[in-house]
């Protein structure tokens, strides 16, 4: 097993430092996502709901990209396909996110692979039935269907967060379909139940498992915004909760049947959450909540039975003081995940949980040096 430490000295000097108490309570709120949010409410700086477009739409046009949809069994499977460049490349966003997550990333990915970038059942655009079972099994086997029958030979993968776990399951259950996988900051043993109740993420699929259970709300963002409205109050203003529900109704007004994308949200890992939250099936999160996602998916067997050269990178982590996880997985469990591994690489990197948001260029290095598509 190979190990090694990415320190980003230079970059963390550089960075602003983010308020770890105001860290702490966002994570609980987003699912890992630590990142503050800031509504500009200046009148020289704020920008108008109908007025903000993400540059990166049309860098990812540019790049030759091309949204898809697909008929896999039961699901109404949407992606996002770009030029054949290279070999395929399967992208697996995180939980709450959608394939957009993944734009920075995008323009050069697609001038080395074949970018095939899923939005896997529960997230963006892809329709399931009312009886889906939410769970790796099935949703590991529409995937393992559409990597047959859409791209037809054996792809790189990259998944982070609950789209790591999926390409754990691809790699572990359908290895002739994988040639080399990277896991990032999956929450292996981590989410697993009962160990899943110790951890900070437990708390947001709460809101999920009402929202699936108990409540059934037509509108799951502003429900979620509801939800966690004390922690807008506390820490961005009293009326903020109520700001930021008129201005996403009001970009549903000029936006009909898009996609959230509000331009006052200066931070992107969260305006990009809140595009996910706005297309997002809380069914997806419940199941992690009361354990029924990772039914018949044991980690520590899936783990061991992969065969494709593995990086697992692992991203900040902290144990809070009442013993509770925030982040994917402890040292422990990345360690002992990597330890399982046949063939693996272990990376630390200091970045935060959606590594290709927080720094870019080098979740690029990384992949491009793992996998180095020009070698072939």
């Amino acid at each position: 097993m190979l190990k090694i430490q990415v320190p980003f000295s230079d970059r963390k000097q550089q960075r602003k430092k983010r308020p770890r108490t105001l860290w702490k309570t966002m994570a609980a709120a987003t699912v890992f996502i630590g990142h503050a949010l800031f509504i500009n409410t200046s009148s020289a700086a704020i920008t108008l709901p109908g007025n903000y477009v993400d540059p990166y739409h049309q860098l990812v046009a540019d790049a030759g990209y091309v949204e898809k949809t697909a008929q896999v069994n039961q699901v109404q499977l949407s992606y996002v396909e770009g030029p054949d460049n290279g070999p395929p490349l399967v992208l697996l966003h995180a939980q709450l996110m959608d394939w957009f997550s993944y734009s920075r990333v995008m323009p050069e990915l697609a001038q080395h692979f074949h970018v095939f970038n899923i939005d896997y059942p529960g997230h963006g655009k892809t329709v399931t039935p009312a009886n889906y079972p939410m769970n790796a099994d099935q949703i590991g086997a529409d995937l393992a269907n559409f990597i047959e029958n859409e791209i037809g030979e054996p792809v790189y993968i990259t998944g982070n967060s609950s789209g790591g776990l999926l390409a754990t399951w691809l790699a572990a259950y359908r290895p002739e379909l994988v040639t080399s996988v990277l896991l990032e900051d999956p929450p292996l043993f981590s989410s697993e139940y009962p160990r899943i109740t110790e951890t900070i993420a437990y708390r947001a699929f709460r809101t999920s498992h009402e929202a699936a259970t108990v409540d059934h709300p037509d509108d799951f963002l502003l429900y979620w915004i509801d939800g966690n409205a004390d922690f807008f109050r506390n820490n961005i203003g009293v009326g903020s909760p109520f700001i930021l529900k008129q201005t996403i109704k009001a970009y549903r007004l000029t936006h009909p049947n898009q996609p959230i994308e509000l331009g006052i949200i200066k931070d992107d890992i969260v305006r990009l959450l809140l595009r996910g939250l706005d297309q997002y099936d809380p069914r997806f999160g419940a199941a992690f909540y009361d354990g029924s996602w990772n039914y018949g998916f044991d980690h520590a067997t899936a783990l061991m039975q992969i065969t494709a050269p593995t990086l697992l990178l692992h991203a900040n982590t902290e144990i809070m003081e009442d013993g509770t996880l925030n982040g994917a997985m402890s040292q422990e469990e990345a360690d002992q995940a990597a330890s399982l591994l046949q063939n693996g690489t272990y990376v630390k990197v200091a970045a935060e949980h959606v590594v290709h948001l927080d720094n870019p260029q080098e979740f690029l290095r990384i992949l491009l040096d793992f996998f180095q598509p020009e070698e072939l």
